[in-house]
């Protein structure tokens, strides 16, 4: 049995850049304090278990609940399709079908296939990320 982490915390993630993003938890009953941080961000990164695949219909419905917020509108969106070491884990393709990416027409988005615990992925969905943002395209 999986349980959900009850906390968020702000995370700093450094490289050649600073992103600051709050890391805010599927299932915290924090949520509605999730709004405090809506104001001003510039993009979302959604990291979905791709081994999960019970959990994919939620996912989407969480997914595009977020989307649809007001302070959100032009965010540009990343998301991890994680856990590829694990077998059973769908590609890209196939959480992009899941999540519904396709309909996503009012924004830039990307997906890429991670493995958080091997480091594959993670620097090139942030380095898309940075490029996308100093482009300016939302």
């Amino acid at each position: 049995m999986q349980l959900g982490t009850i906390a968020f915390d702000i995370m700093h993630f450094i490289r050649t850049n600073e992103l600051k993003f709050p890391y805010l938890y599927n299932e915290c009953i924090c949520r509605p304090y999730w709004r405090c941080y809506f104001p001003n961000t510039q993009a979302i990164i959604y990291v979905v278990d791709s081994s999960d695949t019970d959990r994919l219909v939620t996912a989407k419905e969480e997914f595009h609940a977020i989307l649809e917020e007001d302070e959100l509108k032009g965010a540009v969106v990343l998301v991890y399709a994680n856990k590829q070491d694990l077998p059973g884990a769908l590609d890209d393709a196939a959480i992009t079908e899941s999540l519904e990416l396709h309909k996503i027409k009012s924004r830039q988005w990307a997906i890429f296939k991670t493995s958080a615990i091997k480091g594959e992925g993670l620097f090139e969905g942030l380095d898309w990320l940075s490029n996308t943002l100093k482009s300016g395209s939302s």
